[in-house]
């Protein structure tokens, strides 16, 4: 693949919901410009996109492809976004190198919950944008209904620039409206006049939109003047550009039909890479480069893919991370198209490119070279909402989990790993139950290591409401040296997680055992008597004791306050406190009443609720951890997927009683067991 300057490159993110045809679409466009020689399906696990063993399984894109093509003198870079929720991860770091959009909605279902999400991305980033309307073959389509539709829904900005030409299985043409020219099977034709006179009221708003964009050409419009093809040609790019337009384009990527539109619309219409304004500097500036997806694959190693914001990358070039202060050197530079390495001397500035065996870099770092280093900001991915316990199904499984969890982290950082000290689980967060699916998945197929996800264990603590004075004593003889120590000590609540006082008078224990005496009360906090549980917000005082001067030893001492601290525990009101969360769920208003009663069910409380600037609904509210691990779950249930929220550990609270009871009983079963 030849070398593109900036003014000759496209950065094209293609988004959708899940099945909508991203992927076909890929296909399509691959035919179309002669890189294959037949049409690869998602079914039959032959896509160029969908290359991975998960996708190929499951028919569904994990991760973001990179399909370049060329056209017109153009180089085209579509970036293939999954469109399942687990994974838009994806499609934040496609959308951070992609200087424009294509919006693809399946005609046979209309504007679904992933069309709304990818609109509203475009709409925060002001990202140009195009339409393509895919599986118009399919039955029973309405293709004016859907128009409206998607007028009434995203504005009357989106205008079409084709129409179809026949119905469902019939259809085997479109209407270029500017150019008012039938098509059938990339041929022209006699158009006919219903289409005829629909095509003329929508090149009058198109030509409304071109006025609007010059004064000059607002004043020749009134005038009843005709615009030049090169006058309709910039104000209709402009108004792309400044997003006061949306093309639509029709088609069927299974057909092929309108791909050969798209393309052009991309082309004439979508910005290039200085015409997006997203570069740096120019090629003759100082190497920088972001890196937004990285691929590991245990055989062929860590591909990093970037887009260069300046200068040009080469290889043998020693590059720096400012983020690390590490310095290595690139080794190959190419362009990938799907997993296929297409070798290449060298990435301009504005273009997608790829490098593998970068040790010290990874998704988010920016490349540089030591003498100007730049770092950009870091992609902000969502954060892990929903989270589950990886366990090994053998015992010496554990380094297998780590290493591979770890590998994975690399290529999609929208993961979590954690381990829990207390619960002695390894704790994974993610975006769903499918990307932990996945997960697991990956690590049995290429780390060979078999897991088991399951829920979490509640990180329970235990604390005391009441007070006790107690005496713990430790006396043992047996034959030789004898054990001795004996401790009384006052427990009560406290507002720090452990305090430790003495009151010695007259030194009925000896200062040199005190020490210990606080060492075996730390260490008995770690397991509580209600449930094993770490203890926390307990003052202890030892006011008296005894001690015998042979037999009294330091070990002795710290098991006599161990003794102690279990009587004292006991005797005080121990109760089980429960982690508490900080939540925060984004909602369409109409799901208010269902958010708020489900809330209540798992015992939260509603704190507030304020009305964000695209009319959705932010709630407020605290819930207890344990009622929210499977929340991503079920809140996609209640809203169609179009609810979204962040969970955060707030504090310790006192558990109720029929619940504590139950966690007791496990706790003592378990133990007897």
């Amino acid at each position: 693949m030849k070398t593109y300057n900036a003014d000759k490159i496209r950065n094209v993110a293609l988004l959708g919901h899940s099945s909508c045809g991203k992927t076909t679409i890929t296909e399509a466009l691959l035919l179309n410009t002669k890189v294959t020689n037949r049409m690869g399906k998602v079914e039959d696990g032959n896509t160029v996109s969908d290359f991975d063993k998960e996708e190929k399984e499951r028919q569904v894109s994990i991760g973001t492809s990179v399909i370049p093509i060329e056209y017109k003198d153009t180089k085209i870079n579509f970036l293939d976004t999954p469109g399942y929720f687990d994974f838009v991860g994806e499609v934040y770091g496609a959308l951070r190198v992609a200087d424009s959009a294509v919006l693809v909605i399946d005609a046979s279902s209309g504007i679904e919950v992933g069309t709304e999400k990818a609109w509203k991305y475009l709409e925060q980033r002001n990202m140009p944008r195009i339409i393509f309307i895919n599986k118009l073959d399919k039955e029973n389509i309405k293709f004016d209904e859907l128009l409206d539709n998607l007028r009434e829904t995203f504005g009357k900005k989106v205008i079409p620039f084709t129409l179809p030409i026949g119905k469902g299985e019939n259809i085997d043409g479109y209407m270029d409206i500017l150019k008012g020219q039938s098509y059938i099977d990339s041929k022209p034709v006699e158009t006919f006049p219903d289409t005829a006179a629909k095509a003329e009221e929508l090149k009058a708003i198109l030509m409304e939109s071109v006025a609007e964009t010059d004064e000059e050409l607002l004043e020749k419009y009134f005038e009843g003047e005709e615009f030049t093809e090169e006058e309709i040609q910039t104000g209709l790019k402009k108004a792309v550009l400044e997003g006061e337009l949306v093309p639509v384009i029709v088609g069927s990527a299974i057909k092929g039909l309108g791909i050969d539109m798209l393309m052009n619309t991309v082309v004439e219409y979508l910005p290039n890479a200085l015409d997006a304004k997203s570069l740096k500097g120019s090629p003759s500036d100082s190497l920088s480069a972001f890196i937004f997806k990285t691929i590991v694959d245990p055989f062929v190693g860590k591909i990093s893919l970037y887009k260069v914001m300046s200068g040009k990358m080469k290889k043998d070039t020693d590059v720096y991370n400012a983020n690390t202060g590490d310095t290595e050197r690139i080794g190959s530079v190419f362009s990938l198209r799907g997993k296929e390495q297409l070798e290449v001397s060298e990435v301009e500035a504005g273009d997608i490119g790829a490098t593998s065996k970068l040790q010290y870099f990874k998704t988010g770092d920016t490349i540089s070279l030591k003498t100007a280093p730049v770092s950009y900001d870091k992609i902000d991915f969502p954060k892990p909402c929903y989270f589950m316990a990886v366990k090994g199904k053998t015992k010496d499984s554990d380094e297998k989990i780590g290493t591979g969890l770890q590998r994975l982290n690399e290529e999609d950082p929208t993961f979590s790993i954690e381990r829990n000290i207390e619960t002695k689980e390894l704790i994974v967060g993610g975006q769903g139950n499918i990307q932990l699916d996945v997960l697991a998945s990956k690590l049995k197929n290429n780390y060979k290591v078999d897991v088991e996800l399951s829920p979490p264990k509640v990180a329970y603590r235990e604390t005391i409401k009441g007070k006790s004075d107690v005496q713990g004593k430790h006396k043992k003889q047996s034959g030789g040296a004898g054990q001795y120590g004996d401790v009384r000590i006052r427990f009560e609540p406290s507002q720090e997680e452990f305090e430790f006082t003495e009151e010695i008078f007259g030194g009925s224990v000896p200062k040199n055992y005190i020490p210990a005496v606080e060492k075996g009360l730390r260490e008995s906090l770690e397991k509580g008597v209600l449930a094993g549980c770490k203890v926390v917000n307990v003052k202890a005082t030892l006011y008296d004791g005894s001690y015998h001067e042979v037999d009294s030893n330091e070990m002795a001492f710290k098991i006599a306050a161990s003794l102690a601290f279990k009587k004292g525990m006991l005797e005080a009101k121990p109760i089980l406190l429960e982690p508490i969360a900080k939540v925060e769920i984004n909602i369409p208003d109409e799901y208010l009443g269902d958010i708020m009663g489900d809330m209540n069910k798992r015992r939260g409380r509603i704190l507030g609720m304020e009305q964000q600037a695209d009319g959705s609904q932010l709630v407020k509210a605290e819930a207890p951890m344990a009622e929210m691990y499977t929340y991503a779950i079920e809140l996609k249930s209640m809203t169609q997927a179009r609810g979204t929220f962040e969970v955060e550990f707030l504090r310790y609270e006192e558990m109720p009683n029929n619940l504590a009871e139950k966690v007791i009983a496990e706790y003592k079963a378990a133990n007897e067991n």
